[in-house]
């Protein structure tokens, strides 16, 4: 058969695999990245060659595969060029300290431990095809294998959850770009040291290296910008403005191909030189123009020709081993660079932990890497498989990962908080108290505004539900309804609400006709999007017990059941909390912790029973300690349970100096879990805590360091 007839058709059944392998991952939630590396793996001697017939050796026969190879290569080179371009330095803007910490520790572990991982592996790795390989070599090319995130795909597994339009994900593409960056500059030098004939020829490729960036920053980007008139004149992307960049893009690639460092990098600074500044419509037309021919025609030919130098099948048994080291160093290296770095930075746990296992996505960018290195003679087929393997694993991890540690439900609520932001609205706590009767009323709104905290936008909304048989009414406060009783009510509630304003608390009231209390409250609280349900205990039991018990895992807010005392609870007075390690015990940590936080008293806080759980609970109200709120704890079994007056010292203040604190009994305020007994009180009230959905998705450490007094 024809070579020309033989490269034709062949192309064809690459291209027909690919996209049917995408679709297949992109119907279970991959990326089609992945299902396409999984189809060049296929047609390879993995999958292929174990076929009766030598169907990869008929269809892929030696003589056609330089033809294969020239166009996965103008493939490659058109793919770094749409890397630089989509590498977008607004990204960064305002983010430069903290994606660059983030990024650099990314890159500094793993590629570390990737290094030192080399040094073990050697010596069933110190020969290629092509000749020996130097330890350095081999070293300095596993540390930037271990290091690169691939902001492409990464890119694209925020956009299909809808992250790139939340904190964590423009932050997650801030780190990744800065990586790239921080990677692709190791490589060229790790090229140039591994290329380079000796030092003096090294030095020669960074010198000339060097140059050529300079060139291409200085001279050829200002020229570029007379793009943006040619567009704007043409009014799209003419056929002579497309000539200009691919010219570019090829001669930029001959160039630094030319200097010894690989046509890659030549592409990728004229992708990143491109006009941005008012060059939006141009940039897009030109990528969906290159990025139909290089993902749908020639990406997938360097993915089939990636495959045919991997074979899973020749791993032997001391490759199995090896394959489990280098996925230990890849996956572990990145993960806990990049979260250290986050918390180091002071990011949330939950954040830190999504950028972590975002930045452990490496897919195509990783395959460009390896091939570099097996060009170059660094990587024989079997260390060539077994990376080509992780770069595979961690790329399909990271969608499923993700969706543990970031769920639909909080991607949800830091969607909307974002929106929410952007529209400049303030995202306020809010605690929902039902004020049922009058005489108590004050009691009640008092827990309610302590439970608010301090160092947050927060407020108070009590609510009244009126018994009346008919369809429901809501009124708020600028609404008073000519019906006598509900006039009456909203004159109370505003009353009310005007003494807890004067106190320093933000306060609104809500009133509604009810039939069915329960349902209506759940009502009340979804339309002010309530954090906190405060309702008493009698009404509790008399309206909506069964209806608690059964559904407690959908309620998004955390129900607190108060016990009324007989004292109004005021400024200096002391709060108890029994923190147990389940998630009704966090919450009641939270919550008691705010009223300690609002009412500027001591906190007592009776923890675990000295295991982990205890040493978290005392680590998490470190914060609060630090700014000089008085917290004691003690764990259980120690003197009754409760620290006791003139104690541990482990109340004492900011300044070193003792504070008195009162036996738990003359406590104004006992927070508990729910279900567990709570000790006798001479005045004061009990609140039991029933954590609803949104408390076992958050973070208790974050939230109680946001109750620190400023």
């Amino acid at each position: 058969m024809h070579i020309a007839a033989l490269v034709f058709i062949d192309i064809a059944i690459i291209m027909i695999v690919a996209r049917v392998f995408g679709r297949a991952a992109r119907a279970v939630g991959q990326p089609a990245v992945v299902g396409e590396i999984i189809a060049g793996i296929a047609l390879g001697p993995s999958l292929l060659g174990l076929l009766p017939g030598d169907l990869d050796q008929r269809l892929f026969p030696p003589e056609v595969l330089p033809y294969l190879s020239v166009l996965a290569q103008l493939g490659l080179v058109l793919f770094m060029f749409i890397v630089g371009l989509e590498l977008d330095m607004l990204l960064i803007r305002g983010r430069e300290k903290l994606a660059g910490t983030i990024s650099a520790s990314s890159v500094v572990l793993p590629f570390a431990l990737g290094a030192g991982l080399a040094l073990l592996l050697y010596p069933s790795h110190d020969e290629t095809a092509t000749g020996p390989v130097t330890p350095l070599a081999l070293a300095l090319f596993l540390g930037v294998a271990m290091s690169i995130t691939a902001f492409p795909v990464l890119a694209r597994i925020l956009t299909d959850r809808g992250m790139h339009r939340t904190s964590t994900g423009v932050l997650a593409l801030a780190c990744a770009a800065v990586d790239d960056i921080i990677a692709w500059t190791l490589l060229a030098f790790v090229v140039a040291v591994v290329a380079g004939n000796g030092p003096l020829d090294v030095l020669r490729i960074i010198a000339l290296t060097a140059v050529f960036a300079a060139a291409m920053f200085g001279l050829v980007r200002p020229a570029l910008r007379r793009l943006n008139t040619w567009y704007a004149r043409a009014g799209r992307l003419t056929p002579d403005i497309l000539a200009v960049v691919l010219i570019g893009v090829l001669v930029s690639a001959y160039i630094t191909e030319i200097i010894g460092i690989h046509a890659i990098f030549g592409a990728f600074i004229f992708g990143a030189i491109m006009p941005r500044q008012g060059a939006a419509d141009m940039t897009r037309e030109i990528l969906e123009r290159l990025e139909q021919v290089s993902v749908l025609l020639l990406l997938p030919l360097f993915f089939v020709v990636t495959g045919l130098s991997t074979n899973v099948g020749g791993i032997t048994g001391s490759g199995l081993w090896q394959l489990a080291l280098i996925l230990v160093v890849a996956i572990g290296g990145k993960f806990v660079g990049a979260y250290l770095g986050a918390r180091v930075m002071k990011v949330p746990r939950r954040q830190s932990t999504a950028i972590g296992v975002l930045m452990n996505t490496r897919g195509l960018t990783e395959l460009v890497i390896l091939n570099v290195g097996k060009q170059l003679g660094v990587l024989d087929d079997e260390l060539f498989t077994m990376m080509v393997l992780m770069a595979l694993i961690t790329t399909a991890m990271t969608g499923p990962l993700l969706k543990r540690v970031y769920s639909d439900r909080v991607l949800q609520r830091d969607i909307a908080a974002a929106e929410r932001a952007s529209l400049g609205l303030i995202d306020s706590y809010r605690v929902l108290a039902l004020v049922d009767d009058q005489p108590r009323a004050a009691r009640m709104a008092g827990v309610g505004a302590a439970l608010l905290g301090a160092g947050r936008p927060a407020e108070l909304v009590l609510s009244r539900l009126v018994r009346r048989p008919t369809t429901s009414l809501e009124v708020g406060a600028p609404l008073v309804p000519d019906l006598a009783q509900m006039a009456a009510t909203v004159d109370e509630l505003k009353a009310l609400a005007d003494e807890v304003t004067s106190r320093g608390a933000a306060c609104s009231v809500l009133t509604r006709f009810t039939s069915d209390p329960w349902a209506d409250l759940l009502a009340q609280a979804e339309a002010v999007e309530a954090n906190v349900v405060l309702v008493d205990q009698r009404w509790l039991a008399l309206h909506a017990e069964p209806a608690v018990g059964g559904g407690a895992v959908d309620r998004r807010f955390t129900l607190a059941i108060t016990q009324l005392g007989t004292r109004q609870v005021g400024v200096g007075d002391t709060v108890a909390v029994v923190a147990d390690g389940d998630v009704d015990g966090r919450t009641a940590l939270i919550l008691g912790s705010a009223a300690a936080a609002h009412l500027r008293g001591p906190l007592l806080v009776r923890a675990g029973d000295g295991g982990r759980g205890s040493r978290k609970i005392i680590s998490a109200l470190a914060p609060l300690r630090s700014a000089g709120l008085d917290v004691r704890v003690v764990e259980n079994g120690s003197a009754g349970g409760w620290p006791a007056a003139g104690g541990d010292g482990a109340g004492s203040g900011a300044d070193g100096s003792a504070r008195p604190v009162r036996d738990v009994g003359e406590a104004a305020l006992l927070v508990v879990p729910s279900g567990t007994p709570a000790p006798a009180l001479a005045s004061g009230t009990v609140v039991s805590v029933r954590a609803g959905q949104d408390d076992r998705e958050t973070e208790f450490t974050e939230q109680l360091a946001k109750l620190a007094p400023s």
